[in-house]
């Protein structure tokens, strides 16, 4: 023990531990300026606004301000391709040079998604399972159909699309739907004649509508007036259940072409005899008879070469 307090009264040892006092202290000094120098220490730079700008011009701010950058994507419908939409940190938040900065931008291509099964559904149920697999309802059209308002087809980009099919997200989907109608005919009505009240009925009588209605120029009181001509006509025989029948109406319906049996053909012959026709020299022969000889001797004999002149001057008009 006497050693060790001997040792600590000796220059030897004084010279020691001030020795290895400096050494602490420099190292303090070294750690201290050190890490000063490598954290940068009263140094900080403002993150500037990247959020809402494009993907180029937000790396072209971050380089210029001396900032790295790691970039993450997300896929929305519908948000412009590109556009940063998130970044860490904020904007106005000091940091580092040479921080790296985080971003969230818009995807350029859209990923892909399986195509749903929506054939046989309703269209509210249709429409409700494309939006759960982000995709869009296009342009609807209807076929004849006994079911209505259901998927009879689905079309992606003018084509059938199968299930499972993969597709970009926010994809437009047409569909064809059923009218409720069916492929069910009926035979077109005449209605040539009716005025408009009672073809209204005949049409909703045989499941059709009534479509344009075009006045002629001589109709004043549309109550007077009938129906003068019908598109489509008789004549087409069938059309399909629901259809719309356009009229016309004016101040009579036209002549029938067709009718009842010698309403157009019988007369017109009869109504156009010719002179020289048998019955127009008949009553010629009766007046010569009364002026030249009596009865009895009219029936006497009479010969044939007077017969022969009598006839040659009938057909000379005499």
């Amino acid at each position: 023990m006497s050693k060790v307090v001997q040792y600590l009264q000796t220059p030897a040892f004084r010279k020691n531990l001030i020795a290895a006092f400096v050494a602490i202290i420099c190292l303090f000094l070294a750690v201290y300026v050190g890490l000063k120098i490598y954290t940068k220490h009263d140094e900080s730079i403002a993150v500037p606004k990247i959020k809402g700008l494009h993907i180029n011009a937000a790396i072209q701010a971050l380089e210029d301000a001396g900032l790295e950058y790691q970039i993450d994507s997300v896929y929305q419908m519908d948000a412009k391709p590109g556009l940063v939409i998130e970044q860490d940190p904020e904007q106005g938040f000091h940091v580092k040079s040479g921080r790296t900065i985080y971003l969230t931008i818009i995807t350029q291509v859209a990923p892909e998604v399986s195509f749903p099964n929506i054939k046989d559904k309703t269209l509210i149920e249709a429409t409700a399972i494309l939006k759960n697999h982000n995709l869009k309802i296009g342009d609807t059209s209807y076929v004849a159909d006994i079911a209505r308002d259901i998927v009879l087809d689905a079309q992606f980009a003018g084509q059938s699309i199968r299930n499972g099919r993969m597709i970009p997200k926010g994809s437009r989907i047409d569909l064809i739907l059923g009218n409720g109608l069916g492929a069910n005919e009926v035979e077109i009505p005449n209605l040539v004649g009716l005025p408009l009240n009672e073809a209204k009925f005949a049409l909703t009588g045989a499941g059709l509508g009534l479509g344009t209605v075009t006045y002629d120029p001589n109709v004043t009181d549309t109550t007077t007036a009938v129906i003068s001509a019908q598109s489509p006509g008789i004549e087409k025989g069938l059309t399909s259940l629901g259809a719309k029948i356009d009229v016309t109406l004016s101040l009579m319906a036209p002549t029938p072409t067709t009718g009842t049996p010698g309403t157009t053909t019988t007369p017109k012959p009869q109504g156009n005899p010719t002179p020289s026709n048998p019955p127009a020299a008949k009553p010629a022969a009766q007046g010569k008879t009364t002026t030249n000889n009596p009865p009895a001797k009219a029936t006497n004999t009479t010969p044939p070469a007077g017969q022969k002149k009598e006839n040659k001057s009938n057909s000379l008009g005499f």
